[in-house]
Protein backbone atom coordinates (compact mmCIF):
# COMPACT_ATOMS: atom_id res chain seq x y z
CA UNK A 1 0.00 0.00 0.00
CA UNK A 2 1.40 3.65 -0.74
CA UNK A 3 1.77 5.36 2.42
CA UNK A 4 -0.62 8.19 1.28
CA UNK A 5 -3.16 5.79 1.05
CA UNK A 6 -3.30 5.08 4.87
CA UNK A 7 -3.80 9.18 5.39
CA UNK A 8 -6.99 11.80 4.16
CA UNK A 9 -5.91 15.26 2.92
CA UNK A 10 -7.21 18.05 4.45
CA UNK A 11 -7.80 21.20 1.97
CA UNK A 12 -8.98 24.42 2.37
CA UNK A 13 -8.39 27.05 -0.13
CA UNK A 14 -8.57 31.16 -0.14
CA UNK A 15 -8.68 32.61 -3.53
CA UNK A 16 -8.08 36.21 -3.65
CA UNK A 17 -9.66 37.33 -7.24
CA UNK A 18 -8.99 41.01 -8.26
CA UNK A 19 -12.06 42.56 -9.50
CA UNK A 20 -12.38 44.41 -12.66
CA UNK A 21 -13.61 47.91 -12.07
CA UNK A 22 -12.87 50.99 -13.85
CA UNK A 23 -11.13 52.35 -10.52
CA UNK A 24 -9.87 51.18 -6.98
CA UNK A 25 -11.56 50.30 -4.33
CA UNK A 26 -11.62 53.26 -2.30
CA UNK A 27 -9.86 55.63 -4.88
CA UNK A 28 -10.56 57.11 -8.17
CA UNK A 29 -7.05 55.62 -9.28
CA UNK A 30 -7.47 53.62 -12.72
CA UNK A 31 -7.62 49.63 -11.82
CA UNK A 32 -5.33 48.61 -14.62
CA UNK A 33 -2.75 46.13 -15.20
CA UNK A 34 0.44 46.39 -16.68
CA UNK A 35 0.73 50.06 -16.80
CA UNK A 36 4.15 51.44 -15.99
CA UNK A 37 5.56 51.27 -12.06
CA UNK A 38 4.08 53.57 -9.37
CA UNK A 39 2.01 56.09 -11.93
CA UNK A 40 -1.81 54.38 -10.85
CA UNK A 41 -0.80 55.52 -7.35
CA UNK A 42 -2.49 58.49 -5.41
CA UNK A 43 -2.52 60.02 -2.41
CA UNK A 44 -5.73 58.65 -1.20
CA UNK A 45 -4.54 55.20 -1.83
CA UNK A 46 -1.69 55.53 -0.44
CA UNK A 47 -3.48 57.14 2.90
CA UNK A 48 -1.37 60.52 3.12
CA UNK A 49 -2.76 62.56 6.37
CA UNK A 50 -6.04 64.01 5.82
CA UNK A 51 -7.24 61.90 2.50
CA UNK A 52 -10.39 60.16 3.05
CA UNK A 53 -11.91 56.58 1.10
CA UNK A 54 -14.52 56.52 -0.41
CA UNK A 55 -16.64 52.67 -1.31
CA UNK A 56 -16.10 51.96 -4.83
CA UNK A 57 -20.26 51.00 -5.80
CA UNK A 58 -19.50 48.43 -8.21
CA UNK A 59 -16.96 46.46 -5.97
CA UNK A 60 -20.12 45.86 -3.73
CA UNK A 61 -22.11 45.02 -6.58
CA UNK A 62 -19.79 42.74 -7.79
CA UNK A 63 -19.28 40.80 -4.71
CA UNK A 64 -23.37 40.42 -4.22
CA UNK A 65 -23.17 39.09 -8.07
CA UNK A 66 -20.54 36.39 -6.94
CA UNK A 67 -22.54 35.60 -3.94
CA UNK A 68 -26.14 34.93 -5.54
CA UNK A 69 -24.29 32.75 -8.55
CA UNK A 70 -22.91 30.59 -5.41
CA UNK A 71 -26.20 30.35 -3.74
CA UNK A 72 -24.36 32.42 -0.68
CA UNK A 73 -27.13 34.64 1.94
CA UNK A 74 -26.07 38.25 1.68
CA UNK A 75 -25.13 39.73 4.79
CA UNK A 76 -27.22 43.06 5.39
CA UNK A 77 -25.63 45.13 7.80
CA UNK A 78 -21.64 45.43 6.56
CA UNK A 79 -18.96 47.10 8.42
CA UNK A 80 -14.92 47.51 6.60
CA UNK A 81 -12.24 46.15 9.33
CA UNK A 82 -8.47 47.44 9.15
CA UNK A 83 -6.26 44.76 9.13
CA UNK A 84 -2.92 46.39 10.90
CA UNK A 85 0.11 44.74 9.77
CA UNK A 86 3.68 46.03 8.12
CA UNK A 87 5.38 44.99 5.11
CA UNK A 88 7.23 47.16 2.42
CA UNK A 89 4.14 47.03 -0.43
CA UNK A 90 1.91 48.61 1.95
CA UNK A 91 2.67 51.38 2.60
CA UNK A 92 -0.70 52.26 4.51
CA UNK A 93 0.46 50.14 7.35
CA UNK A 94 -2.96 48.32 7.29
CA UNK A 95 -5.36 46.95 4.62
CA UNK A 96 -9.14 47.78 4.14
CA UNK A 97 -11.29 44.39 4.63
CA UNK A 98 -14.15 42.83 6.32
CA UNK A 99 -13.64 40.98 9.31
CA UNK A 100 -16.59 40.17 11.19
CA UNK A 101 -19.41 40.88 8.43
CA UNK A 102 -18.23 39.18 5.30
CA UNK A 103 -20.47 40.47 2.72
CA UNK A 104 -21.70 36.87 2.02
CA UNK A 105 -22.01 33.17 3.63
CA UNK A 106 -22.14 30.20 2.96
CA UNK A 107 -22.98 28.74 -0.70
CA UNK A 108 -21.30 26.00 -2.66
CA UNK A 109 -19.07 25.37 -5.64
CA UNK A 110 -19.79 21.76 -7.57
CA UNK A 111 -17.06 19.03 -9.13
CA UNK A 112 -16.66 16.17 -10.39
CA UNK A 113 -14.26 14.09 -8.06
CA UNK A 114 -12.23 11.03 -8.93
CA UNK A 115 -14.87 8.61 -8.07
CA UNK A 116 -17.39 10.21 -11.24
CA UNK A 117 -19.79 11.92 -8.56
CA UNK A 118 -20.66 15.86 -7.91
CA UNK A 119 -19.69 16.94 -5.13
CA UNK A 120 -20.43 20.25 -3.45
CA UNK A 121 -17.56 21.98 -1.95
CA UNK A 122 -19.08 24.53 0.87
CA UNK A 123 -18.11 28.27 0.68
CA UNK A 124 -17.16 29.68 4.25
CA UNK A 125 -17.56 33.42 3.45
CA UNK A 126 -16.18 35.86 0.76
CA UNK A 127 -15.28 38.87 1.93
CA UNK A 128 -14.42 42.57 -0.17
CA UNK A 129 -10.67 43.95 0.66
CA UNK A 130 -8.07 45.87 -1.05
CA UNK A 131 -5.24 44.31 -2.54
CA UNK A 132 -1.46 45.39 -1.65
CA UNK A 133 1.29 46.52 -3.38
CA UNK A 134 3.86 43.97 -5.48
CA UNK A 135 7.76 42.95 -4.18
CA UNK A 136 9.70 42.28 -7.04
CA UNK A 137 12.65 40.73 -6.60
CA UNK A 138 14.05 39.14 -9.69
CA UNK A 139 14.81 42.63 -11.30
CA UNK A 140 17.75 43.78 -9.42
CA UNK A 141 20.01 41.16 -7.75
CA UNK A 142 20.85 43.53 -4.83
CA UNK A 143 17.44 45.30 -3.64
CA UNK A 144 13.56 44.75 -3.73
CA UNK A 145 12.04 47.08 -5.57
CA UNK A 146 8.35 48.07 -4.63
CA UNK A 147 5.12 48.92 -7.40
CA UNK A 148 2.46 50.25 -6.05
CA UNK A 149 -0.09 50.55 -8.84
CA UNK A 150 -1.63 47.09 -7.24
CA UNK A 151 -2.15 49.38 -3.98
CA UNK A 152 -6.03 49.51 -3.53
CA UNK A 153 -6.89 46.92 -6.38
CA UNK A 154 -10.52 46.05 -5.22
CA UNK A 155 -10.27 42.28 -4.38
CA UNK A 156 -13.05 39.79 -3.30
CA UNK A 157 -11.81 36.85 -0.94
CA UNK A 158 -13.66 33.14 -1.36
CA UNK A 159 -13.21 30.65 1.34
CA UNK A 160 -13.59 27.25 1.61
CA UNK A 161 -14.47 25.02 4.09
CA UNK A 162 -11.50 22.46 4.49
CA UNK A 163 -13.86 19.53 2.41
CA UNK A 164 -11.38 19.10 -0.55
CA UNK A 165 -9.51 16.16 -0.22
CA UNK A 166 -7.05 15.66 -3.01
CA UNK A 167 -5.15 17.44 -5.42
CA UNK A 168 -7.30 16.90 -8.38
CA UNK A 169 -10.50 18.25 -6.28
CA UNK A 170 -8.78 21.52 -5.40
CA UNK A 171 -7.64 21.90 -9.19
CA UNK A 172 -11.25 21.82 -10.05
CA UNK A 173 -12.44 23.87 -7.98
CA UNK A 174 -10.00 26.24 -8.70
CA UNK A 175 -11.19 26.35 -12.34
CA UNK A 176 -14.96 26.01 -11.33
CA UNK A 177 -14.67 29.44 -9.31
CA UNK A 178 -12.19 31.19 -12.07
CA UNK A 179 -15.20 29.87 -14.94
CA UNK A 180 -17.59 31.06 -12.95
CA UNK A 181 -15.83 34.71 -12.09
CA UNK A 182 -15.49 34.97 -15.99
CA UNK A 183 -18.96 34.16 -17.10
CA UNK A 184 -20.33 36.84 -14.30
CA UNK A 185 -17.20 39.12 -15.97
CA UNK A 186 -16.22 40.53 -12.87
CA UNK A 187 -12.50 39.00 -12.77
CA UNK A 188 -10.49 38.12 -15.83
CA UNK A 189 -9.24 34.87 -14.06
CA UNK A 190 -5.65 34.90 -15.40
CA UNK A 191 -3.79 33.90 -12.94
CA UNK A 192 -0.23 34.36 -14.72
CA UNK A 193 -0.56 38.45 -14.31
CA UNK A 194 -1.60 37.73 -10.67
CA UNK A 195 -5.18 38.39 -11.25
CA UNK A 196 -6.57 35.32 -9.75
CA UNK A 197 -4.15 33.86 -6.60
CA UNK A 198 -4.38 31.07 -4.55
CA UNK A 199 -3.45 29.67 -1.04
CA UNK A 200 -3.79 26.31 0.20
CA UNK A 201 -4.12 25.11 3.82
CA UNK A 202 -3.63 21.52 3.75
CA UNK A 203 -2.98 18.75 6.46
CA UNK A 204 -3.34 15.49 6.97
CA UNK A 205 -5.02 12.72 8.93
CA UNK A 206 -4.80 8.80 8.92
CA UNK A 207 -8.05 7.51 7.43
CA UNK A 208 -9.52 5.70 10.79
CA UNK A 209 -8.20 8.77 13.00
CA UNK A 210 -10.90 11.54 14.06
CA UNK A 211 -8.34 13.98 14.87
CA UNK A 212 -7.00 16.49 12.16
CA UNK A 213 -3.79 17.05 11.40
CA UNK A 214 -1.81 20.30 11.65
CA UNK A 215 -2.20 22.74 8.84
CA UNK A 216 0.31 24.14 6.66
CA UNK A 217 -0.81 27.20 4.48
CA UNK A 218 1.05 26.96 0.90
CA UNK A 219 1.44 30.77 -1.14
CA UNK A 220 2.39 32.04 -4.43
CA UNK A 221 0.96 29.52 -6.73
CA UNK A 222 0.57 31.25 -10.34
CA UNK A 223 -1.46 28.45 -11.87
CA UNK A 224 -3.85 25.63 -11.61
CA UNK A 225 -1.38 23.35 -12.65
CA UNK A 226 1.55 24.55 -9.98
CA UNK A 227 -1.82 24.43 -7.20
CA UNK A 228 -2.17 21.16 -8.11
CA UNK A 229 1.92 19.92 -7.88
CA UNK A 230 2.35 22.04 -4.81
CA UNK A 231 -1.00 20.24 -3.39
CA UNK A 232 0.41 16.77 -4.00
CA UNK A 233 4.20 17.71 -2.75
CA UNK A 234 2.97 18.83 0.53
CA UNK A 235 0.56 15.77 1.29
CA UNK A 236 3.56 13.64 0.49
CA UNK A 237 5.85 15.81 2.70
CA UNK A 238 3.71 15.37 5.82
CA UNK A 239 2.94 11.71 5.00
CA UNK A 240 6.78 10.88 5.11
CA UNK A 241 7.68 13.59 8.11
CA UNK A 242 4.90 11.43 10.43
CA UNK A 243 5.78 8.24 9.09
CA UNK A 244 8.98 8.75 10.00
CA UNK A 245 8.18 9.81 13.56
CA UNK A 246 8.48 13.80 13.35
CA UNK A 247 6.21 16.73 13.94
CA UNK A 248 4.50 18.49 10.68
CA UNK A 249 5.34 22.32 11.77
CA UNK A 250 2.59 24.96 11.26
CA UNK A 251 3.89 27.13 9.14
CA UNK A 252 3.32 29.15 6.02
CA UNK A 253 5.61 27.70 3.10
CA UNK A 254 6.15 28.90 -0.69
CA UNK A 255 5.59 26.67 -3.53
CA UNK A 256 9.04 26.27 -5.74
CA UNK A 257 8.24 26.20 -9.29
CA UNK A 258 11.99 25.34 -10.85
CA UNK A 259 11.90 22.18 -8.70
CA UNK A 260 8.18 21.43 -7.82
CA UNK A 261 8.35 21.46 -3.92
CA UNK A 262 7.40 23.50 -1.05
CA UNK A 263 9.89 25.82 1.04
CA UNK A 264 9.43 26.99 4.26
CA UNK A 265 8.60 30.92 4.81
CA UNK A 266 7.89 31.77 7.88
CA UNK A 267 6.29 29.63 11.73
CA UNK A 268 2.74 30.64 12.50
CA UNK A 269 3.13 29.66 16.53
CA UNK A 270 0.43 31.28 17.10
CA UNK A 271 -2.71 33.05 15.33
CA UNK A 272 -1.78 36.00 13.83
CA UNK A 273 -2.72 39.62 15.59
CA UNK A 274 -4.09 41.84 13.28
CA UNK A 275 -5.73 44.09 15.34
CA UNK A 276 -8.94 44.16 13.57
CA UNK A 277 -11.14 47.01 14.38
CA UNK A 278 -13.90 48.62 12.41
CA UNK A 279 -12.99 51.58 9.67
CA UNK A 280 -13.36 54.37 11.16
CA UNK A 281 -13.37 56.49 8.13
CA UNK A 282 -15.80 54.24 6.08
CA UNK A 283 -19.46 54.12 7.86
CA UNK A 284 -21.29 50.69 7.83
CA UNK A 285 -23.57 50.21 4.95
CA UNK A 286 -26.67 48.36 4.36
CA UNK A 287 -27.69 46.10 1.41
CA UNK A 288 -31.09 45.77 0.54
CA UNK A 289 -33.46 43.24 -0.14
CA UNK A 290 -34.28 45.21 -3.40
CA UNK A 291 -31.02 45.64 -4.31
CA UNK A 292 -29.99 41.74 -4.12
CA UNK A 293 -33.39 41.25 -6.07
CA UNK A 294 -32.51 43.89 -9.13
CA UNK A 295 -28.81 41.96 -9.07
CA UNK A 296 -29.90 38.81 -9.48
CA UNK A 297 -32.30 39.84 -12.48
CA UNK A 298 -29.71 40.98 -14.06
CA UNK A 299 -27.07 37.44 -13.90
CA UNK A 300 -26.38 36.25 -16.87
CA UNK A 301 -26.50 32.13 -17.84
CA UNK A 302 -24.23 30.34 -15.31
CA UNK A 303 -22.22 27.72 -16.78
CA UNK A 304 -24.14 24.84 -14.87
CA UNK A 305 -27.22 26.16 -16.09
CA UNK A 306 -26.24 26.21 -19.61
CA UNK A 307 -24.42 22.65 -18.83
CA UNK A 308 -27.85 21.13 -17.59
CA UNK A 309 -29.40 22.47 -20.88
CA UNK A 310 -27.17 21.37 -23.26
CA UNK A 311 -27.48 17.87 -21.92
CA UNK A 312 -31.13 17.91 -20.82
CA UNK A 313 -32.23 19.67 -23.62
CA UNK A 314 -30.10 19.10 -26.82
CA UNK A 315 -28.69 15.61 -25.73
CA UNK A 316 -25.33 16.18 -25.75
CA UNK A 317 -22.67 13.81 -23.86
CA UNK A 318 -21.22 15.29 -20.07
CA UNK A 319 -17.91 16.24 -22.53
CA UNK A 320 -18.97 18.02 -25.22
CA UNK A 321 -20.98 19.81 -22.48
CA UNK A 322 -18.56 20.56 -20.51
CA UNK A 323 -15.94 20.98 -23.33
CA UNK A 324 -19.07 23.99 -24.82
CA UNK A 325 -19.51 25.91 -21.18
CA UNK A 326 -15.29 26.02 -20.56
CA UNK A 327 -15.90 29.13 -22.56
CA UNK A 328 -18.68 31.47 -21.76
CA UNK A 329 -18.63 33.21 -25.51
CA UNK A 330 -18.16 29.37 -26.84
CA UNK A 331 -21.85 28.42 -24.98
CA UNK A 332 -23.22 31.28 -25.85
CA UNK A 333 -22.38 31.00 -29.59
CA UNK A 334 -23.70 27.29 -29.37
CA UNK A 335 -27.03 28.13 -27.70
CA UNK A 336 -27.60 30.82 -30.65
CA UNK A 337 -26.42 28.07 -33.59
CA UNK A 338 -29.12 25.63 -31.65
CA UNK A 339 -32.17 27.80 -32.20
CA UNK A 340 -31.53 27.64 -36.22
CA UNK A 341 -30.90 23.55 -36.10
CA UNK A 342 -31.79 20.94 -34.89
CA UNK A 343 -28.61 18.97 -35.31
CA UNK A 344 -27.45 19.42 -31.72
CA UNK A 345 -24.75 16.93 -31.97
CA UNK A 346 -22.91 17.96 -35.42
CA UNK A 347 -23.64 21.59 -33.90
CA UNK A 348 -21.72 20.76 -31.22
CA UNK A 349 -18.75 18.76 -33.17
CA UNK A 350 -17.92 21.42 -35.59
CA UNK A 351 -17.75 24.49 -32.17
CA UNK A 352 -15.88 22.22 -30.40
CA UNK A 353 -13.69 20.80 -33.00
CA UNK A 354 -12.45 23.05 -36.59
CA UNK A 355 -13.67 26.54 -34.81
CA UNK A 356 -12.22 25.79 -31.44
CA UNK A 357 -9.08 24.80 -32.96
CA UNK A 358 -9.01 27.95 -35.05
CA UNK A 359 -9.59 29.81 -31.45
CA UNK A 360 -6.68 28.23 -29.63
CA UNK A 361 -4.22 28.36 -32.47
CA UNK A 362 -4.42 32.18 -33.18
CA UNK A 363 -5.39 32.87 -29.66
CA UNK A 364 -8.88 34.73 -30.65
CA UNK A 365 -12.12 34.78 -28.87
CA UNK A 366 -15.13 33.32 -30.75
CA UNK A 367 -16.32 36.90 -31.60
CA UNK A 368 -13.75 37.80 -33.54
CA UNK A 369 -14.47 35.46 -36.52
CA UNK A 370 -17.02 35.42 -38.95
CA UNK A 371 -18.73 32.45 -38.68
CA UNK A 372 -21.66 33.86 -37.37
CA UNK A 373 -24.37 31.60 -35.91
CA UNK A 374 -26.87 31.40 -39.12
CA UNK A 375 -24.10 30.39 -41.52
CA UNK A 376 -22.93 27.66 -39.51
CA UNK A 377 -26.44 26.49 -39.42
CA UNK A 378 -26.41 26.90 -43.10
CA UNK A 379 -23.57 24.84 -43.05
CA UNK A 380 -24.92 22.30 -40.95
CA UNK A 381 -27.89 21.83 -43.26
CA UNK A 382 -25.40 21.23 -46.46
CA UNK A 383 -24.18 18.48 -44.30
CA UNK A 384 -27.80 17.46 -43.38
CA UNK A 385 -28.53 17.32 -47.61
CA UNK A 386 -25.55 15.69 -48.26
CA UNK A 387 -24.67 18.37 -50.27
CA UNK A 388 -21.28 18.76 -48.59
CA UNK A 389 -18.94 16.00 -46.45
CA UNK A 390 -18.47 16.53 -42.91
CA UNK A 391 -14.93 16.24 -43.79
CA UNK A 392 -14.49 19.15 -46.06
CA UNK A 393 -17.28 21.06 -43.63
CA UNK A 394 -14.51 20.72 -41.05
CA UNK A 395 -11.64 20.85 -42.78
CA UNK A 396 -12.05 23.27 -45.77
CA UNK A 397 -14.94 25.20 -45.89
CA UNK A 398 -15.10 26.48 -41.91
CA UNK A 399 -11.27 27.66 -42.57
CA UNK A 400 -12.63 29.61 -45.29
CA UNK A 401 -15.71 31.06 -43.46
CA UNK A 402 -13.35 31.86 -40.53
CA UNK A 403 -11.57 34.34 -43.11
CA UNK A 404 -13.93 35.99 -45.54
CA UNK A 405 -17.50 36.39 -45.30
CA UNK A 406 -18.52 34.40 -48.07
CA UNK A 407 -21.67 32.01 -47.36
CA UNK A 408 -20.89 28.29 -46.99
CA UNK A 409 -23.04 27.65 -50.08
CA UNK A 410 -20.63 30.08 -52.27
CA UNK A 411 -17.64 28.55 -50.65
CA UNK A 412 -18.81 25.00 -51.54
CA UNK A 413 -19.48 26.07 -54.77
CA UNK A 414 -16.19 28.23 -55.45
CA UNK A 415 -14.07 25.79 -54.38
CA UNK A 416 -15.60 22.79 -55.99
CA UNK A 417 -16.66 21.13 -52.42
CA UNK A 418 -20.34 20.24 -53.77
CA UNK A 419 -20.76 16.30 -53.54
CA UNK A 420 -20.66 14.82 -56.82
CA UNK A 421 -23.79 12.15 -57.48
CA UNK A 422 -22.14 10.28 -60.27
CA UNK A 423 -22.37 6.29 -59.21
CA UNK A 424 -20.32 5.67 -62.34
CA UNK A 425 -17.39 8.00 -61.17
CA UNK A 426 -17.83 6.74 -57.69
CA UNK A 427 -17.62 3.05 -58.77
CA UNK A 428 -14.79 3.95 -60.48
CA UNK A 429 -12.69 5.00 -57.71
CA UNK A 430 -13.90 2.06 -55.82
CA UNK A 431 -12.51 -0.55 -58.32
CA UNK A 432 -9.30 1.78 -58.70
CA UNK A 433 -8.95 1.26 -54.61
CA UNK A 434 -9.88 -2.28 -54.73
CA UNK A 435 -7.13 -3.03 -57.14
CA UNK A 436 -4.64 -1.10 -55.31
CA UNK A 437 -5.01 -2.96 -52.13
CA UNK A 438 -5.82 -6.58 -53.53
CA UNK A 439 -4.63 -8.16 -50.24
CA UNK A 440 -6.06 -6.23 -48.11
CA UNK A 441 -9.53 -7.36 -50.04
CA UNK A 442 -8.83 -11.06 -49.69
CA UNK A 443 -8.64 -9.95 -45.97
CA UNK A 444 -11.73 -8.43 -45.87
CA UNK A 445 -13.44 -11.65 -47.58
CA UNK A 446 -11.82 -13.83 -44.75
CA UNK A 447 -13.47 -11.63 -41.70
CA UNK A 448 -11.65 -8.13 -40.90
CA UNK A 449 -14.47 -6.06 -42.09
CA UNK A 450 -12.22 -3.09 -40.17
CA UNK A 451 -10.87 -2.85 -43.65
CA UNK A 452 -13.56 -1.31 -45.02
CA UNK A 453 -12.03 2.25 -43.33
CA UNK A 454 -9.05 1.81 -45.32
CA UNK A 455 -11.00 1.57 -48.35
CA UNK A 456 -13.75 4.30 -47.70
CA UNK A 457 -10.62 6.45 -46.80
CA UNK A 458 -8.82 5.83 -50.47
CA UNK A 459 -12.25 6.19 -52.23
CA UNK A 460 -12.92 9.67 -50.55
CA UNK A 461 -9.35 10.70 -51.42
CA UNK A 462 -9.59 10.15 -54.95
CA UNK A 463 -13.20 12.11 -55.11
CA UNK A 464 -11.07 14.87 -53.18
CA UNK A 465 -13.46 14.53 -50.70
CA UNK A 466 -16.59 14.57 -53.13
CA UNK A 467 -17.96 11.59 -52.56
CA UNK A 468 -21.43 11.00 -50.81
CA UNK A 469 -20.05 8.80 -47.61
CA UNK A 470 -22.87 6.96 -47.13
CA UNK A 471 -23.77 6.58 -50.40
CA UNK A 472 -20.08 5.67 -51.51
CA UNK A 473 -20.06 3.05 -48.04
CA UNK A 474 -23.47 1.40 -49.85
CA UNK A 475 -21.15 0.83 -53.37
CA UNK A 476 -18.19 -0.46 -52.11
CA UNK A 477 -20.00 -2.80 -49.59
CA UNK A 478 -21.99 -3.69 -52.74
CA UNK A 479 -18.45 -3.99 -55.08
CA UNK A 480 -16.92 -6.36 -52.31
CA UNK A 481 -19.31 -8.43 -51.83
CA UNK A 482 -19.11 -9.11 -55.91
CA UNK A 483 -15.67 -9.92 -55.37
CA UNK A 484 -16.94 -13.39 -53.33
CA UNK A 485 -19.29 -14.52 -55.71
Amino acid sequence: MNLTEKYKPIIGLEIHAQLNTKTKAYSPDENIYGASPNTKTSVISLAHPGTLPKVNEKVIEYAVKLGLAVGSKITEKNEYARKNYFYADLPKGYQITQDKTPICTGGHISLINESGQTKKINITRIHMEEDAGKSIHDIDPFNTLIDLNRAGVPLVEIVSEPEINSADEAYQYVNEVRKLLRYLEICDGNMEEGSLRCDANISVMKKNSKQFGTKVEVKNMNSTRNLKKAIDFEINRQVNLIENGNKVVHETRSFNAANNSTVSMRHKEEANDYRYFPEPDIPPFYVSKNYIESIKQKLPPLPNELKSKFITDFKLSDYDANLLVSDKKIALYFNEVCKLTNNYKLASNLVNGSIRSYLNENAKDIDEIKVNPYNLSELIKMIEEGKVSNSNASSKIIPLMISSKESPKDIAFKYNLIIEDNKDEIKKFINDTLKKYPKKVEEYKNGKKGLIGLFMGEVMKLSKGKADPKKTNQLLVKELEKKFE
